[in-house]
């Protein structure tokens, strides 16, 4: 008998850590069960992020550079790329970082020469992980209320930018056999957002897109991570949106581990080795 209230006492508790678990989580359980991230999988190598003067490109550097990473940081802004720069080595003084500023929205010729000085720098060591972070977001509107001139902007950059910018990068990854893409997209593209159509329509473009890329480049070691953050803090300038180093952490923590056969949203997706990350942040102070 007591035994028997042992066992159930024990099953209790059990149950209530993981319902804490679950409760106080910035990511799925596949996820958090990966640990930190593994420094061994990223020092050394070249991670090129854009969208990298604030918000989550910003975390992401400091997180890359905290494991030895030599960075290529990019945005329009080269004043502030400057700063994160700056904030980086000041923290970390052995940091390899340069600085790469460009419009994503630019045409295929300036995207080609902006790959080429990408490839070139670090003794022309390549691009191993090309974080895709920079995105267009503007005010929330109704569908039916969409202009022509926001369907394009927030498309030139979030989608035709990005995956041009991709198909620059990868030949150079295919001929080094190994290479991996990190998309940051959005729950935005896996469920309705009001307010948010074009938006929502654009990273849906992305997840295709990616998907398919991973489906086709998976036996030529080129890998693709695509994550779908919730609803995190951003600036209120327009552009791209910044969310918190919680989800960054756990970003790393995927991205550090090897490929295995499995979906972290079996719901959705069921293609052998596909990733697809729904990170759901802890509601907004």
């Amino acid at each position: 008998m007591l035994a028997l209230l042992a066992v159930g006492a024990l099953s209790l508790f059990a149950i209530g850590a993981v319902l804490a678990k679950f409760a106080t989580a910035d990511g799925d359980f596949t996820l958090l069960s990966k640990g930190r991230a593994k420094r061994q999988r990223v020092e050394g190598k070249v991670v090129w992020i854009t969208g990298a003067s604030r918000g989550i490109g910003e975390v992401l550097a400091e997180q890359f550079a905290c494991l030895g990473a030599k960075l290529i940081l990019s945005s329009r802004n080269v004043t502030e790329l400057e700063r994160v720069k700056t904030a980086i080595v000041g923290k970390y003084p052995g940091a390899s970082i340069e600085v790469l500023p460009f419009d994503l929205a630019s045409d295929e010729e300036t995207l080609k020469d902006v790959v080429q000085k990408a490839e070139s720098l670090f003794s022309a060591s390549g691009v191993e992980y090309m974080v895709h972070n920079a995105a267009y977001e503007r005010p929330k509107r109704k569908a039916l209320d969409e202009t022509e001139e926001g369907l394009r902007a927030i498309f030139n950059t979030n989608v035709l930018g990005t995956i041009t910018l991709t198909n620059l990068l990868a030949p150079f990854m295919l001929k080094r056999g190994r290479g991996h893409f990190v998309v940051m997209s959005s729950a935005a593209g896996k469920c309705p957002a009001p307010g948010q159509a074009i938006y929502s329509a654009s990273k849906h473009a992305l997840n295709g897109y990616f998907h398919t890329l991973r489906s086709e480049l998976y036996h030529e070691g080129i890998e693709v991570t695509v994550v779908c953050p919730g609803p995190i803090r951003t600036y209120t300038t327009s552009g791209a949106g910044s969310s918190h180093s919680g989800s960054c952490k756990i970003l790393l923590a995927e991205m550090s581990t090897p490929l295995r056969s499995t979906d972290h949203n079996q719901s959705m997706y069921h293609q052998k080795g596909v990733r697809s990350l729904l990170l759901l942040p802890q509601p907004m102070g």
